[in-house]
């Protein structure tokens, strides 16, 4: 049975923590219990922390915005690195005119309307202008008819040799905990197979996700990667990307792995995290409060 160790105790360690959202701070039913004390904390030892994500369902204001809903409200938009942020950045430097084509939510659009694109959704891409466009992301699996719009990207992409941009890698997410729903990674790989081509892939476990978000926060502070910390609930994205930057990394039992399978999943992925915690809360004890009064 694999031993555990204290958050707090490895949080203290460290000057910038990069945190994991779904899995870590929330799950399927809403805010992970306890983890409001974690951020409180953060707050009080005046500790930068991280919401490295590859959630590009949403901009930053409403990821944070979400946060605040469910009892977080300390979480700024500036908190958050999004996988969205990258794709974003790209069509800033590779594609400067027509229209960019997106599969997802309005909401999820926003990361390509804000590098002033053109933007249509691909259930109105048609013959008077699929050769207008440029290139293609794949963002959100929601916000689309599953049926119809899929065929339309294989066919878009058929006819069209344009870059293809995937902004979240997550292949599927937990609805329940049982259930999982497939993610916009996994439609990606399905639409590669079929078409016999790779995709532009944005998010962990990525090294460009953590070198931006590396370059965000040094430009804030000195830091070097010996001073962050990656916590996270996924040994192939979360644990696998900040072992690969370099980061230690914490793995947590409140989502993806689960404590019975995490000794099976390390030893046949190779995948070793540097400290294993059953949560990412601090257990801030009343001596602590005792202390800080005085």
């Amino acid at each position: 049975m694999i031993q555990t160790q204290n958050f707090k105790d490895i949080v203290d360690q460290y000057k910038v923590i990069f945190f994991d959202s779904f899995g870590v701070i929330k799950n399927y039913q809403g805010l992970v219990p306890g983890m409001n004390k974690t951020f409180e904390y953060l707050e009080e030892q005046n500790k930068k922390y991280y919401i490295v994500t590859n959630d590009a369902s949403r901009s930053p204001i409403q990821l944070a915005d979400g946060f605040h809903k469910i009892g977080l409200p300390t979480i700024k938009y500036s908190n958050i690195i999004s996988s969205g942020m990258l794709a974003k950045e790209y069509l800033d430097l590779k594609v400067h005119d027509g229209i960019v084509a997106y599969l997802g939510t309005p909401n999820s659009a926003h990361y390509i309307e804000t590098s002033g694109l053109h933007t249509l959704p691909v259930s109105d891409i048609n013959d008077s202008n699929i050769n207008q466009v440029n290139a293609l992301v794949l963002l959100d699996d929601e916000g689309f008819n599953w049926y119809s719009d899929l065929n339309k990207v294989v066919n878009l992409l058929r006819r069209r040799n344009i870059p293809t941009i995937v902004a979240n890698t997550d292949l599927a997410y937990p609805l329940s905990s049982t259930d999982v729903a497939i993610a916009i990674g996994g439609i990606a790989n399905m639409i590669e197979t079929i078409l016999g081509r790779e995709f532009i892939r944005f998010g962990k476990p990525d090294s460009q996700t953590f070198m931006f978000a590396y370059d965000l926060v040094r430009e804030k502070m000195s830091i070097n990667k010996k001073d962050i910390l990656m916590v996270g609930d996924t040994l192939h994205t979360d644990i696998l990307g900040g072992n690969k930057f370099g980061l230690d990394t914490v793995l947590v039992f409140t989502g993806n792995t689960l404590p019975k399978d995490a000794e099976t999943r390390i030893a046949s992925t190779g995948i070793v995290p540097t400290y294993i915690c059953d949560d990412a809360v601090v257990d801030i004890y009343p001596e602590y409060f005792h202390f800080q009064s005085k």
